[in-house]
């Protein structure tokens, strides 16, 4: 079968690329027309050969070879059963491995601990939601209001979201947080954090959207970035920040640790 999507993929995107277009339009039919054209019997979950490229799959070489130097095709959806290729610069991001590991005691309850997987995605979630790390990063106070959501955005399709929080600043604005976790070792997508962006512009317009991504670097250790994405001839996913925490006993936090982190609140 994905032999199969490569060559429907393939067939869509020579079809209506033009030399040197930044973003090509097509739509789920295409891929019909594909698949019959290449002689293929007809594939019953046609999305799943878009939803494939987009998150899981490296495009095909004639496809990837037509992009300018520095920058990659990725899949966004435009609509329902709509889709464009467009050209990006750093469009996947990995956390940074020389970041300092700041201590947090760990509030899991440990009846949770217990039960919890190891250092799956879920696991990486509930930590981060019993530890309030969201706040932490943020500055801000967080309430986690939803969690694995999926529902459909104008212009763009189906979506999900791990995990969606509301924050309310000192002053009073409010902050809309979508969260993406992953398992260690994958990267951080710009497909992912533009639909984030699109679903808090659309069901919470009042509230200042901050997308954070997180993944778990080692045992009770995770990084979070705060993320966002630059919009112009080139899409671009940028960091705004990044943290590296790690969950501890009280005994392994020491008094020197707590004086260093205090006289950098000064």
């Amino acid at each position: 079968m994905g032999n199969r999507y490569a060559d429907i993929i393939r067939e869509v995107f020579l079809r209506k690329y033009r030399k040197n277009a930044a973003c090509v339009a097509f739509h789920r039919d295409d891929c019909v027309q594909a698949a019959e054209k290449l002689g293929f019997d007809r594939i019953k979950n046609l999305g799943d050969i878009v939803y494939s490229f987009r998150f899981r799959t490296e495009l095909p070489e004639e496809i990837t070879k037509t992009a300018p130097k520095g920058c990659e095709w990725v899949i966004v959806g435009s609509g329902v059963g709509q889709y464009e290729f467009r050209l990006g610069k750093a469009c996947k991001i990995s956390l940074t491995t020389n970041r300092e590991q700041i201590k947090i005691l760990d509030a899991t309850p440990e009846i949770v601990g217990k039960y919890m997987p190891g250092r799956d995605e879920q696991a990486l979630l509930t930590r981060v939601r019993y530890n309030r790390v969201v706040d932490i990063f943020t500055g801000l106070t967080c309430y986690s209001i939803q969690n694995h959501f999926r529902t459909t955005v104008d212009g763009i399709g189906q979506i999900e979201v791990d995990e969606i929080y509301i924050g309310i600043s000192r002053s009073g604005a409010h902050y809309v947080l979508p969260c993406q976790a992953k398992s260690p070792n994958d990267k951080f997508g710009i497909v992912q954090v533009m639909q984030d962006i699109a679903l808090c512009r659309e069901r919470y317009p009042n509230a200042l959207c901050r997308p954070i991504a997180m993944q778990f670097l080692g045992d009770g250790v995770f990084g979070l970035l705060e993320l966002k994405v630059n919009e112009g001839k080139y899409l671009e996913l940028v960091v705004v920040d990044e943290k590296h925490y790690h969950l501890v006993k009280k005994g392994a936090l020491t008094n020197d640790e707590l004086k260093t982190y205090a006289h950098r609140e000064k």
